[in-house]
């Protein structure tokens, strides 16, 4: 499987170089432009989950600080492993895909070919099982005034299935998708801020803890390949990933170049990652026991991560086979949807399924698309100039909400 990652990762960063210097300037438009904000919220809670605010402070960090057991680790601190776990870098993925949806597969149609529609579309159903296997998996450690702190008991079930339950209904009106992505994004700041004040840091400590994250940048190069075999999960999580955020996220990119989308998708998610870090961090050196208001606090954020994750997905792929809400009905919809990803959460949580093998997948569509661009689609994708949806738009007048 390292070979398999590898070989995707380098594949997908040469992508991304080719499309930067062949289609630099050229405006990305999407089907339903938005202001660069909203298309950031999108991106950022789309594009991330529970994990975010359920890993670092639980697993991460004290995994990282080991070096006796992990050795590949001593090269840096935790919190710039974290980061680069997390932030920068990887976020390339999300870039080439997004690019090649909204400039490129208007014009290849490769995710329209049916074999490769229902492929595509089991990535995305169990992509999303697994999101609510991670929250199954850690609420324990934040709902620790439910139980031991370590048991999955039966009311996490339940919670889970009414996450889910949300998030169905969620997805049947974009609207809902919208403002549940830029209220998760204002909920996710004020924990921040939160936590930042419990803690007393002040912004000298903060500066010089977050001061820690250099140690990513100067040693970006090593972050590029599997450090580990958990970093090899992280990498085949986000390859997972790309394909159905690329997907998703490119109907609402508002007319950035191209260059401009792959700066903003390197910088702005990084930004508020390396702050919530950077305080998490703190908490983990000074050894700071969370509050039962900060860990209710923690679990409310990630359950509003997880019903955004969920329901931009759900409404990708219900859209993507045509089994939408509108053709069945809103009950019917929301309940069939509620019980297959609990069920495949359930086949997560068991550990029936992994995420590596989706990851696999997913690189196997990366190699396959771009055969079948070289081989039947060469002149037409050489010859774009522009977005397929590209036009003189106000963008003043750009409505982020409707």
């Amino acid at each position: 499987m390292t070979m398999l990652i590898s070989f995707g990762i380098l594949l997908a960063f040469a992508l991304v170089i080719f499309c930067v210097i062949k289609w630099g300037n050229v405006r990305n438009v999407g089907v339903t432009p938005v202001h660069l904000f909203t298309f950031i919220a999108i991106l950022f809670t789309s594009g991330l989950d529970v994990g975010l605010i359920m890993f670092p402070l639980a697993w991460d960090f004290p995994l990282y600080a080991d070096t006796a057991a992990e050795p590949a680790y001593a090269f840096t601190n935790p919190l710039a492993l974290e980061f680069g776990f997390w932030g920068f870098l990887i976020w390339g993925f999300y870039f080439l895909t997004t690019f090649y949806f909204c400039v490129i597969e208007p014009r290849v149609k490769f995710f329209e070919i049916p074999l490769i529609r229902l492929i595509n579309n089991i990535v995305i159903i169990a992509t999303c099982a697994f999101t609510g296997a991670l929250f199954l998996i850690y609420l324990p450690y934040y709902a620790t005034f439910m139980g031991d702190g370590e048991t999955v008991i039966p009311a996490f079930y339940v919670i889970t299935f009414l996450v889910i339950l949300v998030a169905a209904f969620s997805s049947t009106d974009i609207k809902y998708v919208r403002i549940l992505s830029v209220g998760s994004t204002a909920l996710f700041g004020l924990l921040i801020l939160g936590m930042w004040a419990f803690s007393g840091m002040g912004l000298g400590a903060f500066a010089d803890t977050a001061s820690n994250i250099g140690g990513y940048f100067t040693n970006i190069h090593k972050f590029v390949l599997p450090l580990t075999d958990y970093h090899e999960f992280y990498l085949f999580w986000w390859f997972a990933w790309s394909i159905m955020i690329g997907q998703f996220t490119s109907r609402f990119v508002g007319g950035l170049k191209t260059w401009q989308v792959l700066a903003a998708l390197l910088i702005f998610p990084s930004i508020p990652l390396g702050i919530w870090f950077s305080v998490l961090y703190y908490y983990h050196l000074n050894g700071i026991a969370t509050t039962v208001l900060i860990n209710v606090s923690m679990m409310v954020v990630g359950i509003v991560f997880v019903i955004n994750s969920f329901d931009s997905l759900i409404r990708l792929y219900t859209d993507n086979l045509n089994l939408t809400a509108q053709r069945f009905g809103k009950v019917p919809y929301v309940l069939g949807n509620a019980v297959v990803l609990f069920v495949l959460t359930l086949a997560f949580q068991s550990q029936w399924l992994q995420i590596q093998w989706i990851g696999g997948v997913v690189i196997g569509l990366y190699v396959a698309c771009l055969a079948y661009i070289v081989l039947t689609k060469r002149k037409e994708v050489m010859a774009i100039t522009s977005s397929p949806e590209d036009r003189d738009l106000d963008f003043h007048k750009i409505d982020t909400v409707h």
